[in-house]
């Protein structure tokens, strides 16, 4: 079977399918169960009401018989999408056996040691599997910057999302999950990224990135930048909650440089951007650097089981024994799913498609882009896309009421969507890395056609 065919009998087929405007009425009774019983924090049913009944591919179907084109994968932890029959096989045998082993080995465990290593460069040569969230690889990442340098300070950027707990909530940028928290861990200094729509700087726009890496340089160099020689910076290669915001290949180089040059270790998040996302395994290939340590998690769980891991240099390999520990540091039900993902994914050629895909998904957008009054700037790598939607194109004025409306109209319509960027106006596609040409269209015509409408003054 080729991989179009094979891509396509993954999903639902005939989605989008709406039979009731949603949420439909036995949503509705679930979500107010919800709201009546669960945190008043609960977040995403808000954007996108709905009680979720099953998923098969890139399709969700709802419990009222609603079938949406999922293009949010769970915050882009399905990459190989809901259901995935041969990572469910590998996980049902799996629970069969043996299912939390701390941090004792086996042959499932070491399966996916080696097939994590397979994919990792070479100079990334040590694992460290964590607790079960991306901020648990983040929390370890610093760790391990602090030990080995015994310096305890860290430079991270302006746009930055890296997790909600103590170190990885201290250099996440945005004050909406900041706020009311403090004091949050000592140390962290943020730094303008390069966001070119946005110029932080007043340089040319062509030149953001290239005055990005100055600005880390020179708060390196002068002794009065009040900034203290960090153990580490860390950034996103591709920054996501930020607004997915695509630097070039040159400043990571540029970063690399700098740091080295001031032996300043370099944290590289893949949480979300890693494991194919963005066209490569790992986005930061796409500079063709290393960096000292990596995080990863989201997608290397394989099918939506909890788990997280930090791949680093050899000589970062200084922790005794019990020097950092976790409990659920063992799923093997995930380490299971997550090998068995990992090689699909590169057998089937996932990396290529999303590729493949995000470039022809990008040629539409950025055509809706000319035509548009409010669509101020169409941008993405592989399947990671952004919308950024302004109040009027010369004077960029952010519009979050409008990538509001675009995610209620796309859900009414049977496409899920999210909602991000520095002044929440940014509606972001995170699609499953193998939805088929086919209905990945289909949701690119429901967009276009939701855009068409809000600049219409059609608010339905």
């Amino acid at each position: 079977m080729d991989q179009k065919k094979r891509f396509e009998e993954l999903s639902i087929s005939g989605a989008p399918k709406i039979l009731t405007t949603p949420p439909g009425p036995k949503s509705l009774e679930i979500l107010k169960m919800q709201e009546e019983l669960e945190s008043s924090a609960v977040s995403y049913p808000r954007g996108m009401p709905m009680a979720l009944a099953r998923g098969k591919g890139a399709t969700l179907e709802d419990v009222d018989g609603n079938i949406f084109i999922d293009c949010f994968s769970g915050a882009g932890v399905m990459a190989l999408g809901h259901a995935h029959p041969e990572v469910l096989k590998a996980a049902h045998e799996q629970i069969d056996k043996v299912t939390h082993t701390l941090d004792i080995p086996s042959d499932t465990r070491m399966k996916m040691v080696k097939t994590l290593r397979g994919i990792l460069p070479k100079e990334l040569s040590r694992v460290f599997f964590g607790g079960p969230t991306g901020s648990d690889a983040v929390e370890q990442a610093i760790k391990l910057a602090k030990f080995n340098t015994q310096r305890f300070g860290i430079i991270a950027f302006e746009g930055a999302y890296h997790g909600m707990t103590g170190a990885s909530l201290a250099v996440t940028s945005d004050s909406g999950h900041r706020d009311g928290i403090g004091p949050l861990v000592p140390g962290v200094q943020s730094i303008p990224f390069p966001y070119r729509y946005r110029n932080p700087f007043g340089c040319p726009d062509d030149m953001v990135d290239e005055f990005a890496a100055d600005n880390l340089e020179r708060v390196l160099d002068d002794s009065h930048s009040g900034y203290s020689k960090p153990a580490a910076v860390i950034l996103e290669p591709v920054q996501g909650e930020g607004g997915t915001i695509i630097p070039t290949p040159k400043f990571l180089q540029r970063v690399r440089e700098i740091t080295s040059a001031h032996g300043v270790l370099l944290i590289c998040d893949e949480i979300q951007a890693g494991l194919g996302r963005t066209g490569k395994m790992f986005s930061f290939e796409h500079s063709g650097i290393v960096p000292d340590i990596i995080t990863i998690s989201k997608a290397l769980g394989g099918i939506g089981f909890p788990i997280s891991a930090i791949a680093y240099r050899e000589e970062l390999n200084t922790m005794s024994p019990g020097k950092s520990i976790g409990t659920f540091r063992g799923n093997m039900v995930a380490f299971a799913a997550g090998a068995e993902a990992l090689n699909w994914m590169v057998e089937n050629k996932v990396p290529e498609h999303a590729t493949e895909l995000g470039e022809k998904v990008m040629a539409r957008f950025r055509e809706t882009e000319k035509k548009s009054k409010i669509l101020g700037e169409a941008r993405g790598i592989g399947l990671m896309i952004a919308l950024e939607m302004v109040e009027n194109k010369t004077t960029k004025k952010p519009a979050a009421h409008l990538a509001k409306q675009v995610r209620k109209l796309a859900h009414q319509r049977g496409v899920m969507i999210e909602v991000g960027g520095h002044h929440n106006n940014v509606a972001r596609l995170l699609p499953p890395l193998i939805i088929s040409e086919e209905l990945m269209m289909k949701a690119v015509d429901i967009l276009e056609g939701v855009i068409k409408d809000l600049e219409a003054g059609k608010s339905q």
